[in-house]
């Protein structure tokens, strides 16, 4: 079993997930469209923004422009994070 922090947002009309990743995966495109892939089972129909935080706790997101530039503009502590389960 595998365990990561994520969230679902709806947001003016768009549910969206947002994923907790290392900053070495929303740095190479190549790993991030892959882990984008491997959630997409537990998120089924929606977008995934993929989100890395740096040693001060700056947040970087990789997805879909629209959603990640959204997403900047959030603060942390105002996303529903849970932990997820997978098997």
């Amino acid at each position: 079993m595998s365990q990561f922090e994520g969230a679902v947002i709806r947001e003016q009309g768009v549910t969206f997930a947002v994923v907790v990743v290392s900053p070495s995966v929303v740095e190479n495109s190549f790993e991030a469209n892959e882990a984008i892939q491997a959630f997409q089972p537990v998120f089924t129909g929606m977008p995934i923004v993929l989100m890395a935080q740096d040693g001060r706790g700056r947040a970087t997101y990789y997805g879909p422009r629209d959603l990640s530039k959204f997403m900047a503009n959030v603060p942390l502590r105002r996303v529903p994070w849970r932990r997820y389960t997978i098997n």
